[in-house]
């Protein structure tokens, strides 16, 4: 039996389920970020199986257009994650990755969502360049750079735009409100 996982965006998400899913004594054969395969006879455990999802933070997704949208968060985080930007234009990116139309992709998402895909991927860099920020090793416009921004003034107009605050009084500050990527929508 395989079941797709919304929320599983890292490594310790996939951690967690494997010893969630070993106390309860319900064998896996893989987990990977957003799926997870099952060993036979697990379908007689669905409601401990979904029990220990949503006990973490995690979803049993069964709606193809749920699967759709969950798979595009999925692709985004982790590349963010990896490389701090794409490194293909995020249609092109996402047609290959999810072998769909980038229209049906974008329509599904914002149906879903209530956000374009391009304003949510901008959210998720402004959460990278926070963490950035907070590590202290680069200057802004090595932030920039890294995230694959053309200059430094439009990074710190869109983050200004979507927190409130220049980049600066951001590090100024201390108190850093980073939100986990699974709860950006």
């Amino acid at each position: 039996m395989i079941i797709k996982v919304k929320n599983m965006v890292c490594d310790r998400c996939k951690t967690v389920l494997i010893n969630e899913f070993s106390n309860a004594s319900i064998s896996t054969e893989k987990i990977a970020l957003g799926e997870i395969v099952f060993s036979e006879g697990a379908e007689k455990k669905i409601d401990a199986i979904r029990k220990i999802l949503t006990g973490n933070g995690f979803e049993m997704i069964d709606e193809p257009e749920a699967l759709l949208v969950a798979d595009v968060k999925m692709n985004l985080q982790q590349e963010i994650q990896k490389y701090g930007a794409l490194r293909d234009t995020l249609s092109n990116f996402l047609t290959k990755k999810l072998n769909k139309d980038y229209s049906i992709i974008s329509k599904s998402f914002s149906r879903n969502e209530e956000i374009t895909i391009e304003k949510y991927f901008i959210k998720l860099k402004v959460e990278k360049v926070k963490e950035l920020i907070q590590m202290k090793n680069n200057t802004f416009s090595e932030i920039a750079y890294e995230l694959n921004y053309k200059n430094s003034s439009h990074l710190a107009k869109q983050f200004k735009s979507i927190t409130g605050m220049s980049m600066t009084d951001y590090r100024n500050i201390e108190n850093w409100n980073r939100k986990p990527l699974d709860k950006i929508v």
